[in-house]
């Protein structure tokens, strides 16, 4: 038995329990993440920064269907230079180990589809890595995309069904990610759609691209956090114009790749972004960041 708490002078412990000071009621942070358990909530605190409610993703899985992407020849140089700019790395299994040391201390968003690649119909995919495979990779979330619309629609919903119910017994969080064809219009009414979709069957924050139009209501009528896809390389100036809109319109943070990667100076184009999504810099102001950014490491 443990011995009886005593006090300084030898009698009974005074104890506070400070009755008159109730238990705060402990929320959270995100978007439609309140009721979680506290292991996934903890796995979010780590992708999404709790003082500003908002991420910088660095996404490099593109090699999964795309072979050697421009910008991500050699990973292993391109990458690493990012990594203290960015909050999180969205990428594959083999991305992961081949190219990022274990020392570094990130969370990752562990890519789990396969079985399709530009050669063939994207939406034909399968589950490769599963939810124990991402928790012995020490991954802090798992994602794979949904293609809705596509030929294989039932089955990219089948994937995230998977990660979600597994992730769930495991505590890691999924990210459900909105995947648009050539022939899908990206458009608030389409995107609003997928995003519901994918939220409703219980994803805790999902991954869209940015519509010009509209883009607010996608973000309303989705009840957890939406991080905006990179999409297709663009001019800094329009790239950080696009993550400025999102971020003002709603979105909780930004999921680049190529507009980070392949720019003419990729860690003064992370820093840039950061600033707007941490420091609510506005489009103009990250750009001038940028140019000085640049100007400094020619010099």
């Amino acid at each position: 038995m443990p011995d009886v708490d005593k006090s300084k002078t030898g009698g009974e412990e005074q104890k506070d329990f400070s009755v008159g000071v109730p238990q705060a009621n402990q929320g959270f942070f995100l978007k439609g993440s309140a009721h979680l358990p506290w292991g996934i909530k903890n796995r979010l605190s780590r992708i999404f920064n709790p003082k500003t409610g908002r991420t910088l993703m660095l996404a490099f899985d593109h090699g999964y269907m795309m072979g050697p992407t421009s910008g991500l020849e050699r990973m292993d140089l391109s990458i690493p230079p990012l990594l203290e700019y960015v909050d999180c790395l969205m990428c594959s299994r083999g991305g992961l180990r081949t190219c990022i040391s274990p020392e570094v201390n990130k969370p990752v968003v562990m890519r789990c589809s396969t079985g399709a690649t530009v050669l063939k119909e994207l939406s034909n995919e399968i589950i490769g890595v599963t939810a124990e495979d991402a928790v012995a990779i020490n991954a802090s979330a798992l994602t794979t995309q949904v293609c809705i619309g596509a030929p294989y629609e039932k089955e990219t919903l089948a994937n995230l069904a998977y990660c979600i119910n597994e992730g769930n017994r495991l505590g890691l969080p999924t990210l459900g990610v909105t995947a648009v064809g050539k022939e899908m219009v990206r458009d608030a009414r389409y995107l609003g759609l997928a995003c519901r979709v994918i939220a409703e069957l219980g994803a805790h924050f999902v991954k869209t691209y940015y519509c010009d139009k509209g883009f607010d209501t996608v973000v309303a009528g989705t009840p957890v956090p939406v991080v905006i896809a990179g999409g297709k390389k663009l001019p800094e100036p329009d790239a950080l114009k696009m993550a400025y809109n999102a971020i003002q319109q709603g979105a909780a943070g930004v999921d680049m790749g190529r507009n980070i990667f392949c720019a003419d100076h990729p860690a003064a184009m992370a820093q840039a972004v950061r600033a707007i999504v941490h420091e609510n810099a506005t489009a103009k102001k990250a750009y001038d960041m940028y140019l000085a950014l640049q100007n400094k490491k020619k010099k």
